[in-house]
């Protein structure tokens, strides 16, 4: 009798130990401006000055309390600051065995992604452009594509971004929803190209989209014609609430980081929606608060 229960709890530590493998939780978050810039740093305007100390292990203690297998990152500086994020995280018990860095028209603020799995591809494209006020313009932070195969032995595609912000020079496009309209379809259209053209993996776009899931940017992840692309994966906090950007010159609240599932995807989605982490030191480091879901790949 007891070497039949020993043999069951094996079994049973066995099949749990499978399912945890099959999981992969993935994260995103704006660090804003880990980078060198002129800044206010304790009522002091700084010239050239890093990002402080104090938000950086803000940041590293958000993150820590996630601990995401694929963390992709937006408004980081060059490869020699995800290379300081990687080692400080290292040194606090979570390793990151990738690092990878895209450097688009942008040449301050940068796309990037630390992952524990390899990924099978790296596809940096910096080529993207657009029509837009009677001239092309380049996709300014790019689109930086990663193949995985996940654990369980499914194979996906992630597509990272960081679309323009709302500030703009231009009288003739507030906000700049036009231009970030015809960033996500630039986007969107080589998501497709990829798509298509190899293997027709399902997909994950992620990142900051700096636009809310109605607005005409991110309808362009979500359908182009009859064809159906992507769905918004629903967040919400502990408390319920879905905003994961703070404006605090104007006080208003707003959802614009997150993830579009292709519906290939959607079944893997743990409880079919991503969660915001509500940590309140995370908003002494960034306006932004992380968003992450958990792909489950028994299903």
């Amino acid at each position: 009798m007891r070497s039949s229960w020993i043999a069951a709890c094996f079994l049973l530590g066995v099949v749990s130990c499978f399912a945890a493998q099959a999981q992969l939780r993935v994260a995103s978050l704006n660090l804003d401006n880990y980078l060198i810039m002129d800044r206010s740093v304790d009522g002091r305007w700084r010239k050239e000055y890093p990002k402080p100390e104090s938000e950086k292990h803000a940041l590293r203690q958000a993150i820590l309390s996630v601990r995401p297998d694929v963390l992709v990152v937006q408004e980081i500086g060059g490869a020699e600051f995800l290379e300081e994020l990687r080692l400080d995280l290292a040194n606090l018990g979570l390793e990151y065995s990738s690092a990878i860095h895209m450097r688009g028209s942008d040449t301050v603020r940068h796309v990037a992604v630390l992952s524990m799995v390899e990924p099978q591809s790296i596809v940096r494209h910096a080529d993207l452009n657009f029509a837009y006020m009677e001239r092309r313009q380049a996709v300014s932070r790019g689109l930086l594509e990663l193949s995985f195969e996940g654990r369980g032995g499914q194979n996906f595609r992630l597509f990272a971004v960081h679309l323009k912000s709302r500030r703009t020079t231009e009288k003739a496009d507030p906000q700049s929803v036009l231009w970030r309209t015809r960033e996500a379809e630039a986007c969107r259209n080589r998501i497709i190209e990829r798509h298509d053209g190899d293997g027709n993996l399902p997909y994950l776009v992620v990142g900051d989209f700096n636009d809310h899931p109605r607005s005409s940017t991110l309808r362009r992840f979500y359908q182009r014609g009859e064809r159906e692309l992507g769905h918004w994966v629903p967040a919400a906090d502990s408390r319920g609430q879905v905003w994961t950007h703070f404006y605090a010159r104007e006080y208003s609240y707003s959802t614009v980081d997150g993830f579009v599932a292709s519906p290939e995807l959607l079944p893997s989605i743990k409880n079919g929606r991503a969660t915001i982490v509500d940590d309140p030191r995370t908003l002494s480091a960034s306006d932004h608060r992380m968003v992450y879901l958990d792909l489950d790949f028994n299903h």
